[in-house]
């Protein structure tokens, strides 16, 4: 399969530059398995567990493979808030105050429902992605926030910023949410970033010139330090 962009290059720039926590992961939406892409194996889970699982290999996954979480299966399309309203996990998130019935219709979301989600590094990417999402350090975040002026960052749920990226086509940051943080078991030091794939050439150059910038202060602090 011919791909339209060199994404292992790609990958390579972008840690260079950002130093993220973990390797660039590719999430592609299709509407069916791609070909020559083996289905997770795994139990239903979050979506955001498939974040940790893809750095290491490549899978698809389908709805029922995220209904581990709802908020997850509606902000990747698999879902609407009608059909997961009487969910239990719906109901405590609810209940406990950590979303209002106000704040749910403005949550971003998917808006055609796909037939699969597929995850893995994006170095080894077999598709084109729609997405790129990097784990990022405070430090990486602050070179990046930089790079792109009025950088958009977001709180919970944290997996809408895939659909951010996707549906509206802008970089967008997270600070994490309690639910996916203990879902995933992230570091409590690391933040999230979503890419719209097709700006993640210009992002990475972008990103090189400011590096090069704060080089050359770092280097001027340190001097004065010394």
């Amino acid at each position: 399969m011919n791909l339209s962009q060199d994404w292992a290059a790609l990958s390579r720039g972008l840690t260079e530059v950002l130093h993220p926590t973990a390797p660039p992961l590719a999430i592609t939406f299709s509407a069916a398995v791609p070909g020559g892409v083996a289905r997770t194996a795994e139990a239903p889970v979050a979506g955001c567990v498939f974040w940790m699982r893809g750095v290491d290999s490549t899978f698809a996954t389908v709805a029922e493979d995220h209904a581990g979480c709802s908020v997850g299966s509606v902000t990747h399309g698999f879902k609407t808030i009608e059909d997961v309203v009487g969910n239990d996990d719906v109901a405590t998130l609810l209940g406990s105050g950590w979303v209002t019935p106000e704040m749910v219709p403005h949550i971003p979301v998917v808006t055609e429902r796909p037939g699969a989600v597929t995850y893995g590094p994006l170095a080894h990417t077999p598709v084109d992605p729609d997405v790129v999402l990097i784990r990022l350090t405070a430090k990486s975040l602050m070179v990046l926030s930089d790079a792109v002026p009025g950088l958009r960052i977001e709180g919970k749920p944290q997996c809408h910023i895939v659909a951010i990226a996707k549906e509206q086509g802008e970089i967008a940051a997270s600070v994490g949410c309690m639910l996916s943080r203990v879902r995933t078991q992230m570091a409590s030091t690391e933040m999230t970033c979503a890419i719209p794939a097709s700006k993640l050439a210009q992002l990475v150059d972008d990103v090189r010139r400011t590096a090069e910038i704060d080089a050359v202060v770092a280097r001027y602090a340190a001097a004065q330090l010394a």
